[in-house]
């Protein structure tokens, strides 16, 4: 008796190993899967601008360039707070000059791990985005909603921005996927029409992977014991099935079984005694 709908996933052609730099980037679902590569040691750099959640953000935190020593950052003074449109909340600052030098070198880290980077993994989060002065922004930083305009990226827009980065760093392997966790203050139905744009935008980039971890969740883990309290996030034993699935795609057993005894290491490593 076939109690799941498995989701079929062929072998890569390529392997992930411990000799490759991984960039992660994208919504909180990179977040997830970097902590699962973090804590067996691979060397992998998640987030630099913290969590993004839609694809044009995502891109211009890959474009983003450091100007001249006197350029100004485009910063915004809010609730007490400097924030930058670009990046999480987390880069805040009580001071224009610490945001400054936190937006700095997040970027500086950003264009280091970009340059080493065998492996670039992009999570799309949504499509739907907020504009503020014709400029997307990558965080709204709570600022008051007549302040943005709300739209829904299209197909076209997705792949006309994506498909030259990839083709501009042919020496890397480039992976996409799709976040499995569900925008509902978007609205279920649009949330829907945004991860199919999302979908379709991927299926239509060359030169690119595509790792099924939204399906994974939807289809293969359907059942609310895979979902986290707030019935949107995965609950930690779905992100350790999906990260299984992973390996399994893009690592060679030799690889697979360094990661058992790395993560058991890191495990001993961050063990606290009773006495």
């Amino acid at each position: 008796m076939k109690l799941q709908t498995i989701v079929d996933i062929k072998p890569s052609e390529w392997k992930i190993g411990y000799e490759d730099k991984i960039l992660m980037l994208g919504s909180c679902f990179s977040d997830e899967i970097g902590e699962q590569m973090q804590q067996r040691y691979l060397q992998v750099t998640c987030n630099p601008f913290g969590t993004l959640y839609n694809p044009l953000s995502i891109a211009n935190a890959i474009n983003y360039k450091l100007q001249i020593t006197n350029y100004e950052l485009p910063l915004v003074e809010y609730d007490g707070l400097w924030h930058s449109m670009a990046h999480h909340g987390a880069f805040s600052r009580p001071t224009k000059e610490e945001a400054e030098t936190a937006v700095r070198e997040s970027i500086e880290t950003m264009q280091k791990a970009l340059a080493e980077a065998t492996v670039v993994i992009v999570t799309f989060g949504t499509a739907w985005v907020y504009e503020m002065g014709g400029q997307i922004v990558g965080n709204c930083h709570k600022l008051p909603a007549d302040a943005f305009t709300r739209r829904r990226l299209t197909v076209e827009e997705i792949v006309a921005t994506w498909q030259p980065i990839i083709d501009r760093y042919p020496d890397k392997h480039w992976l996409f996927t799709v976040s499995p966790i569900r925008h509902i203050k978007d609205g279920l139905h649009e949330n829907q029409l945004s991860k199919a744009t999302l979908l379709m935008a991927v299926e239509a980039l060359t030169g690119a992977s595509y790792f099924p971890s939204y399906e994974i969740l939807l289809d293969e883990l359907r059942d609310y014991r895979f979902y986290a309290d707030d019935l949107v996030h995965p609950s930690s034993l779905a992100v350790k099935y999906i990260w299984e699935r992973f390996v399994d795609t893009f690592c060679t057993p030799q690889t697979k079984n360094e990661l058992m005894l790395q993560h058991k290491r890191w495990k001993a490593a961050n063990h606290r005694p009773l006495h």
